[in-house]
């Protein structure tokens, strides 16, 4: 009996076509059956494009009966977060503002997923313009965690997440602008990467906060994220702030050998208000890597307290100049019976954005609003140069940083309605985000009532080859990856 494609990994996936046990249409046939049979209860698309998909199926069938695969992902299904734009496909960043709008061109790493053969099945759901950390903030619908239809998959990624965790994708991109790849990553017990800032494009990249947006993978296990990565890292002219450095082949970094790597366990991602079980699996999971022969020590990143404040001034301060754009009158949404132009972007505003983006327009207007700059915005990026230094004195001590992902696991839907505790999951996780640097979320355990736990490795900027070396290294010594949910 054949295996079933949708079980299997990226590279277990290339090997089946490969060795002709099956192919990619067949594949991707069994995605979109899976699609159709749970998508309604799990809510993680969108949009899915059935017949593009079958279309890059056969495409990727024609090469490899010729022998000419494109490499490691060609002929692999794949989700796409729908804030990357793809032509000729709606994305709406799960707002009603965008809910119509069809663009005319791709995303970079769209562009670069297509050139190495992946098959786009859709476009996954997220929290409106990805202003959320668990996906119930889409304009559209929620989306549910695999592992128990009552919680939350995290956000703003959450339907890559899910999707991913919930064989509804091999692997999708997701994006990290306070923790939106790592966090619905540990909620949904998948691997979720967020690359040092400037290592991949973000062209065609629906801005939230520029200084802040990162584009990463979501995958089923660490070999999968760094082939990903691979294909979809490097300069792009169309990005400036993207850096001009070769890509390293990261598969290549996965030798298993952690020895003699110093590793520091900050304090301050260690709260008395953390769950208890999230406390007791990290721990473990760091005794682990000792055994391995890495040494740990603890360090101090002291501005850690400050982090969600500075984020929370200068994410939607970004935001309100970023959104200004949806007025009504280039595209998007216009909703007529305006009486001047004024009136009838106000209405467009009011009818589009959901309360969430609402909130945090007004909270970015008003940092950046005169006589409150320098109090608020000004302020909070000087606070933003001390949370990088932090990071680049820890730096100097240790190889990595090995932290809780998140404070606790999956919650239930409608259980955060104070919008200050929803930020509060961010907390382990905006640093990185702030100071740039790369971060990657493995399982790590699981909790009594059988929900998954992450496990944050944090590394140097452009150091993804390390941070992908550790978490492959605790990955194999363990057996969690065994377990799936079952829908």
């Amino acid at each position: 009996m054949k295996t079933d494609p949708t079980r299997l990994t990226i590279h277990a996936l290339i090997d089946a076509y490969r060795a002709g046990d099956t192919t990619p249409t067949a594949a991707t046939e069994a995605y979109l059956a899976r699609i159709a049979a749970h998508d309604e209860k799990l809510g993680a698309y969108l949009t899915v494009t059935r017949e593009a998909a079958l279309a890059q199926a056969h495409a990727a069938d024609d090469r490899y009966r010729q022998g000419t695969p494109r490499g490691p992902l060609d002929g692999t299904p794949f989700a796409i977060k729908d804030v990357f734009c793809t032509r000729g496909v709606r994305t709406t960043c799960g707002s009603r503002i965008l809910e119509s709008f069809v663009p005319p061109y791709d995303a970079t790493v769209v562009s670069r997923l297509k050139d190495a053969g992946a098959v786009l099945l859709g476009k996954a759901n997220m929290d409106e313009f990805a202003m959320g950390s668990s996906t119930e903030h889409s304009a559209f619908k929620p989306t549910r965690n695999p592992w128990d239809l009552t919680r939350v998959p995290g956000g703003s990624s959450g339907g890559s997440a899910a999707a991913v965790a919930g064989d509804l994708a091999v692997a999708a991109l997701g994006t990290d602008t306070g923790g939106s790849v790592r966090q619905p990553a540990a909620f949904c017990g998948v691997v979720g990467l967020k690359p040092t800032y400037g290592r991949v494009s973000r062209h065609g990249l629906v801005a939230f906060a520029s200084s802040l947006d990162h584009v990463g993978p979501l995958t089923r296990d660490v070999q999968d994220c760094a082939l990903v990565l691979e294909a979809i890292a490097g300069r792009d002219p169309h990005d400036s702030t993207s850096v001009d450095t070769s890509v390293p082949h990261y598969a290549a970094a996965l030798t298993g050998d952690v020895r003699g790597l110093r590793i520091g366990v900050p304090r301050e991602y260690f709260t008395p208000g953390m769950d208890a079980e999230v406390d007791g699996a990290v721990r473990e999971a760091i005794a682990v890597l000792e055994k391995l022969g890495a040494t740990t020590e603890e360090i101090s990143l002291p501005m850690t307290d400050y982090g969600i404040a500075v984020y929370y001034i200068i994410a939607p301060a970004e935001a309100s100049s970023n959104l200004a754009r949806y007025d009504g009158v280039k595209y998007g949404l216009r909703v007529s019976g305006g009486k001047d132009l004024i009136d009838m972007v106000s209405r467009t505003r009011a009818a589009g954005f959901g309360a969430e983006v609402k909130r945090r327009i007004v909270l970015g207007t008003y940092a950046l609003s005169a006589g409150y700059y320098d109090a608020y915005y000004g302020r909070a990026q000087k606070v933003r140069t001390l949370v990088r230094r932090d990071f680049e004195q820890a730096f100097a001590r240790v190889d990595v940083i090995v932290a809780p992902t998140t404070p606790s696991v999956a919650f239930r839907h409608g259980e955060k309605e104070d919008p200050l505790s929803m930020y509060l999951n961010d907390v382990f996780t905006v640093g990185a985000d702030l100071a740039g640097v790369p971060g990657i979320s493995v399982r790590c355990g699981f909790t009594s009532a059988g929900l998954p736990i992450g496990l944050q490795v944090i590394g140097r900027a452009f150091d993804e080859p390390r941070v992908l070396r550790v978490a492959h290294a605790y990955e194999q010594a363990t057996t969690w990856l065994d377990k799936r949910p079952q829908l």
